[in-house]
């Protein structure tokens, strides 16, 4: 018992994923494609910074685009798709409306389903950005989380978000809070 404790005392004082960094050929290309596609919000980044890039978000993440300066810092571009490569995977509730707009959009993709047993097969989107990052889209709450160590917490913040939204007030959301 006393482990346990112990590890908790230590462990550090994460909250959640707040953003993924991509360096891009064109940040303009790849501002257009995180909207379109995948219906990111463009922000306001700090006007401090000194090179050229873009501040996306929505769904709990950040998407911080960097105008790159080395094109060897990228992936290679060709149109392979291996989901045991890196990507970043973002939860769907709707895959087969994820899937026609993939097609609508004539995103080459692939499309996989994990797991047979009933209630816990995951099906799962593959495909690339502009820049050549793949990404996933998955329906995978169908998978519960279990822990492998027992002695170690899950942590989930409910009782706020990082970073705090400032949503503008206009005279219309007003007016549609009140309807």
């Amino acid at each position: 018992m006393e482990k346990n404790s112990k590890d908790e005392e230590h462990e550090p004082p994460l909250m959640a994923l707040n953003h993924v960094s991509r360096v891009c050929r064109s940040v303009k290309d790849s501002v257009e494609f995180y909207t379109r596609v995948l219906g990111f919000v463009l922000t306001e980044r700090p006007q401090s910074f000194d090179f050229d890039g873009a501040w996306l978000f929505n769904y709990g993440v950040g998407i911080h685009l960097v105008q790159s300066k080395d094109a060897h810092k990228l992936p290679c571009s060709d149109d392979h798709l291996d989901p045991m490569d890196n990507h970043i995977s973002f939860q769907c509730e709707d895959m087969e409306a994820m899937e026609q707009k993939l097609k609508e959009m004539h995103i080459e993709y692939m499309k996989r389903t994990v797991g047979d047993e009933e209630g816990a097969a995951i099906d799962q989107l593959f495909f690339k950005d502009p820049d050549g990052f793949m990404i996933e889209i998955c329906n995978c709450e169908n998978l519960k989380l279990v822990p492998a160590e027992s002695f170690r917490r899950i942590k989930l913040p409910f009782d706020r978000h990082v970073p705090p939204v400032d949503m503008p007030h206009t005279e219309n959301s007003d007016a549609a809070k009140d309807s």
